[in-house]
């Protein structure tokens, strides 16, 4: 021993000794390795229904927190949008929502949660982020009605933009749809062109988008022109809109204008 100690004269043996060992001591821990690896490997029926529907219930929580979180991100985008439109706006504003609608389908009306504790008047101006949206017509401490501007009762002046050609753009009880009124067959009028608010009447302010002429169709029997519009706003879809306070520059403008004739001749409707 003393040495094999020194010199390792049987380090060769115990190495042949401990392969041919090696089977007995493994199948000798077989059943107990197999017990071991069955235990962990196989679970009842029963748990694994149960961890199927918790995870059933994770999975339809977790979808609806998604589906939750496009809302917040769609919403997001819109105000955002809105936000943009109020900084080229250049007037006082303010944000509100709207939280009913006349469900009445020839009357477009809208209830906003900004009222005379807000300084909201009647009559006021309203604007989506693409464009006029429609003016309070009726105004209580903490909420107003707004009249769209494809009400049939309702009317705006509004001018070609790339001509200056003034005309009335009145409501015809459709969400897509405006018609021009008095707009003589020869007028210099086509589709695409962009109509913005004249600010004739005092009412809305100047420049800001009304809609899109989609239909001119002169007619020779009559003096004027059949043309119809569809409004820039979202009038179906906007859930946030700008209240204006025009500034009071402007607003004596339109008034000194108006003096003149230009517009309360034809829009006697718009004298609230």
């Amino acid at each position: 021993m003393t040495m094999d100690h020194r010199h390792h004269y049987l380090d060769g043996l115990r190495s042949a000794m401990s392969i041919l060992i090696y089977p007995v001591h493994y199948f000798v821990n077989l059943p107990f390795s197999a017990g071991t690896w069955m235990g962990d490997n196989m679970i009842s029926r029963e748990e694994l229904l149960a961890q199927k529907g918790e995870l059933n219930s994770q999975n339809t929580f977790l979808k609806a927190q998604m589906q939750k979180f496009i809302s917040l991100e769609i919403e997001n985008m819109r105000l955002r949008k809105l936000l943009d439109a109020s900084q080229q706006i250049g007037d006082k504003v303010l944000a509100a929502e709207l939280f009913a609608i006349d469900l009445d389908p020839f009357s477009h009306k809208v209830l906003i949660n900004k009222g005379s504790r807000h300084n909201v008047h009647e009559g006021q101006p309203l604007l989506d982020a693409d464009g006029v949206y429609g003016q309070t017509i009726y105004v209580t401490p903490i909420s107003s009605t707004a009249m769209l501007i494809t009400d049939p009762s309702h009317a705006i002046p509004v001018q070609v933009n790339r001509t200056g050609l003034r005309a009335i753009a009145a409501g015809t009880g459709s969400m897509d749809k405006l018609d021009l009124l008095h707009i003589p067959n020869n007028a210099d009028i086509r589709v695409g062109d962009v109509l913005v608010s004249s600010g004739l009447g005092g009412v809305f302010p100047v420049g800001y988008p009304v809609a899109e002429v989609t239909e001119v169709t002169p007619d020779p029997s009559q003096p004027y022109a059949v043309v119809k519009a569809k409004p820039k706003a979202q009038l179906d879809r906007s859930r946030e809109v700008l209240i204006v306070w025009q500034a009071e520059h402007e607003h004596d403008e339109a008034i000194a204008t108006d003096a003149k004739g230009h517009a309360r001749k034809q829009l006697p409707e718009l004298q609230q």
